[in-house]
């Protein structure tokens, strides 16, 4: 019989100790009027588990929305077999034995029982307080449209976050100017009434107790000093539904985007930057699975954004796992920069591990924020939070075995800024003026 090494026994004190913390999730697309989910459903829809059956083998139209519910549920779960070896997997099996109480295989003899405890029409209120303590949550960031009311919700809880890449990317189309009259009240149709109407949502934002703006920016984007002259009249003609040629809609998102930097150091929120996808790359996919990254984009297009805003934080996030070490570098020189989770495709454990090893290492403990979920669903941040958690705990252990004078009490101080203060500190409260 064999027993644990002094890595291992301090690696399970460690994750002991951070099961005790609250989680306060600096990202997430969590609807704050359904935040829990009410079928089964809505817990196997996660596109991590739609993309990844149909890269096993099933059809991307048995989860299109015109399927029936209990039977796009028996079509994943039909291929669940054959993803068990995936970190996925195992949020779903912890899901599925925390939330909904099964004990056994998540196979087609299951989906009935499934089914049954997974439905929470009836007591939904309910059921999203049970999900929400059960998981020991603080606070949760969400992802709201600059178009969006703000209403509705605890935003004590539910934290509103100013997501902007429809007004960067999409300024161009119709649907997003109308929407941006609507939403400032202000009739917008050249640079200055542009820029009155973000500075009325800024301020709606911050009133309601948003912590940052956020945006996902695509690898061929360049952020450029704003040159207000030259894009002047590529504005206006874009404000009226005018074509454009590719310069002009390169000077726009360029125009737009130095803009809202200049917002967020005028309200003094965060800049959460996500650096990387390339979308539609798989057109056939599922919903959710068409995007991939490219292992081409640098930070070093942003070094003029970096210097010009010093005082504006700058969260980031990078898609592709190996940029990771690209982003310790700048976190070292730049005092405005911070490493911000593992997202998406380099949210896997050995990514992390790896990732998380170079962080600790060069990086001061108080300019990192170790996780966020990205969860559409309450359910899956505790799942994926404990994922981390058991990942943090392994590499602190090792740090201490490794580096004299380190104590366990070290180890957790640590953890405990990766997990708690850094995030609560670096998307403080900003009080509206």
């Amino acid at each position: 019989m064999s027993s644990s090494g002094p890595k291992e026994s301090l690696a399970g004190n460690l994750y002991q100790e951070m099961l005790r913390w609250p989680i306060f999730d600096p990202h997430s697309h969590i609807d704050p009027h359904r935040p829990a989910a009410r079928h089964f459903d809505e817990i196997l829809g996660y596109h991590y588990y739609t993309e990844l059956a149909h890269s096993a083998g099933m059809p991307a139209s048995q989860v299109l929305p015109t399927v029936a519910r209990p039977q796009r549920v028996r079509n994943i779960v039909e291929h669940l077999n054959r993803l068990d070896n995936t970190v996925q997997y195992e949020w779903l099996s912890e899901i599925t034995q925390t939330f909904l109480g099964h004990q056994g295989p998540l196979d087609l003899n299951a989906v009935d029982s499934l089914l049954t405890q997974a439905d929470h029409s009836q007591n939904s209120a309910a059921w999203d307080e049970h999900v929400w303590t059960t998981s020991k949550l603080e606070a949760v960031f969400l992802t709201n449209e600059f178009d969006d009311p703000l209403e509705g919700w605890d935003r004590s809880r539910y934290i509103p976050c100013l997501r902007t890449d429809d007004l960067v990317l999409k300024l161009h189309e119709p649907k997003t100017v109308e929407r941006l009259k609507q939403a400032s009240n202000i009739d917008v149709g050249d640079e200055k009434s542009l820029r009155l109407a973000v500075a009325s949502i800024f301020a709606h934002f911050v009133k309601c107790g948003a912590r940052a703006c956020a945006i996902s920016v695509p690898t061929d984007f360049v952020p450029r000093p704003a040159t207000p002259k030259r894009a002047a009249t590529p504005l206006r003609r874009a404000l009226h539904g005018l074509d454009l040629r590719p310069d002009e809609h390169e000077e726009i998102r360029s125009f737009v985007f130095w803009m809202l930097a200049e917002f967020c150091a005028e309200f003094q929120l965060p800049f959460d930057l996500m650096i990387g996808p390339i979308r539609n790359s798989y057109p056939a996919g599922v919903a959710g699975g068409r995007d991939l990254f490219d292992r081409r984009v640098s930070l070093a297009d942003y070094h003029s954004l970096f210097n010009h805003f010093s005082g504006v934080t700058f969260p980031i996030s990078t898609l592709s796992p190996d940029a990771a070490p690209e982003l310790v570098a700048h976190c070292w020189i730049f005092p405005n920069v911070v490493p911000n989770g593992h997202w998406w495709y380099s949210n896997i454990p050995t990514y992390i591990e790896q990732d998380l090893r170079a962080r600790i290492q060069a990086v001061p403990k108080t300019k990192q924020i170790g996780y966020y979920s990205d969860a559409y669903k309450l359910e899956f941040i505790l799942p994926k939070f404990n994922m981390y958690r058991r990942i943090l705990a392994d590499v602190l252990a090792q740090e201490v075995m490794r580096k004299p004078g380190w104590t366990e009490d070290s180890a957790l101080d640590l953890a405990r800024h990766l997990l708690v203060e850094n995030p609560k500190r670096l998307f403080p409260a900003v009080r509206s003026t």
